[in-house]
């Protein structure tokens, strides 16, 4: 796959042809989404469903290919017209291979009721007036392989679609907020469309951030179809509902502003990343992005403090209403997927394929501690993301998550950035999170997935680098390294 700003020269033929091959492509595409959707298989035939992912990314591959082909004119009516319909495959069913957002609609429901998510875990009898027969099935409905019992007196069988109903919520404050609008939004019975609906809005929020983004820095806006027609997007942050979207959505909007040279643009820039943070705490990665180039602690501090203030606040409205800890099963979390203890699961694969488990978590630190410094030392001011990006992306090669969903973030960073040989690592975690149904999730399988991710990204910065230099705008790589100056070129705002 060829970088979208490597632009080749058109004739005119091809100049009237490429909208609509791009377009069948696109139709191509959401096709094949539509039936990935409704196809489900998560536990009956993840092969099978993997497969079906596979073909979306293929497909995705060969509409970007066309994108290249289109005239400048066409490309940001195009990217949204594409978006829309991507966005909308992941509306066709119920989620499929996630029971998240099940938690997520309970929590709204009991915000809803006056009483805090974090004091009560969805077990807990004192909120068994709050539950349905949708969220709390009972008899032959509990038979579902994605159920979870629940204890209860008498000889029915009750259970329920929320994963680890004996724990308390682990969602920070922003995503408990946004449980609670989207709950008091939702018509009676309307189960889980109004998340997925939520989410798709969220996420074309996000394509037209992008393409703001990219306009305002005078990039290529071909870039923004790195998120708009990406399967990993109509299937992660729609038809399975992720609160991540959120966090990009935030993440996104927050980098663009920090990019800008005012204070008070890069303030509230920091303020939307502490949002963004207070959200889904993943998107606290681009902090050093933010910070690129930055020389003296006044310039730091406008884009840290708003962020760190904003994060501590959002929490404080949960802390006064709540009678237990606001951090819920966080730490539970962190112990239950390995991050404690390397030799537990397939955590750090790539690390632990050289070093001893015991080296694992302290080199990583260190890893991208370093990443991190090279980032906010040699890094372009005006391509915040561009920094983002390198520390996002090595943060995944090391810690090797096992959620697909997680990628999101990286996925918006390469639409901003340009540089779509990081999009291995999203195609990775869709890998080891589909197919560990049937590897049982050994570290083996991580490293053969997030194992290539890394090579291709390594093969194309060498490449990159190795490149002859050309004249003209052509010749600009899509992802420029993140040296200052690299980007925009003289003369570009």
């Amino acid at each position: 796959m060829k970088p979208l700003t490597a632009l080749t020269p058109r004739t005119e033929p091809t100049a009237r042809t490429a909208p609509a091959a791009t377009a069948l492509a696109l139709a191509a595409l959401t096709t094949v989404l539509v039936l990935t959707v409704r196809y489900g298989g998560y536990f009956s035939d993840p092969v099978g469903l993997f497969w079906w992912y596979s073909a979306c990314w293929v497909l995705f591959a060969v509409a970007l290919s066309g994108l290249r082909r289109v005239p400048a004119r066409h490309v940001a009516w195009l990217i949204t017209a594409g978006a829309v319909a991507v966005t909308v495959t992941g509306l066709v069913g119920p989620p499929r291979t996630s029971t998240d957002s099940y938690r997520y609609a309970w929590d709204g429901r009991v915000q809803s009721a006056g009483v805090s998510p974090y004091d009560h875990t969805p077990q807990d009898p004192a909120l068994a007036r709050l539950r349905d027969p949708w969220l709390f099935p009972t008899a032959a409905a509990c038979a579902g392989p994605d159920l979870a019992g629940v204890p209860h007196t008498g000889g029915t069988a009750h259970c329920t679609r929320i994963n680890r109903p004996a724990v308390h919520t682990i969602y920070p404050p922003v995503a408990e907020a946004y449980f609670l609008v989207v709950d008091r939004l939702s018509p009676p019975g309307s189960r889980h469309k109004p998340l997925q609906i939520g989410a798709g809005l969220l996420s074309l929020g996000v394509t037209g951030a992008t393409l703001m983004v990219l306009r305002r820095r005078g990039g290529d806006l071909r870039k923004a179809a790195y998120w708009a027609w990406c399967p990993a997007v109509p299937i992660e942050a729609v038809n399975n509902a992720h609160v991540d979207v959120l966090g990009v959505l935030l993440a996104v909007a927050g980098l663009g502003l920090v990019s800008a040279r005012a204070v008070t643009r890069r303030a509230a820039g920091g303020l939307l990343i502490g949002a963004a943070i207070a959200t889904k705490l993943m998107p606290a990665v681009v902090l050093p992005g933010a910070l690129s180039g930055v020389r003296r602690v006044r310039d730091a501090a406008a884009v840290l403090l708003p962020a760190a203030s904003f994060a501590v606040l959002a929490y404080l409205p949960y802390v006064l209403l709540s009678h237990g800890s606001v951090f819920g099963y966080l730490g539970g979390y962190v112990r239950e997927e390995g991050y404690e203890d390397p030799s537990a699961g397939s955590r750090y694969s790539l690390l632990r394929l050289v070093l001893p488990d015991s080296w694992a978590f302290p080199v990583l630190v260190a890893a991208v501690a370093g990443v991190s410094l090279y980032v906010m030392w040699r890094g372009d001011p005006r391509r915040p993301w561009s920094g983002a990006l390198l520390v996002t992306g090595w943060a995944f090669a090391l810690l090797t998550p096992g959620y697909s969903w997680y990628a999101l973030l990286l996925v918006a960073l390469v639409a901003l950035d340009g540089r779509w040989e990081w999009l291995g690592f999203a195609f990775a975690g869709a890998a080891v999170y589909v197919l560990g149904a049937t590897f049982g999730h050994h570290a083996a399988l991580s490293d053969i997935a997030y194992g290539a991710a890394a090579a291709l990204v390594l093969a194309m910065t060498w490449l990159r680098r190795h490149a002859p230099a050309k004249a003209g705008p052509a010749a600009v790589p899509a992802g420029n390294d993140v040296r200052r100056g690299a980007w925009p070129p003289p003369g570009r705002p």
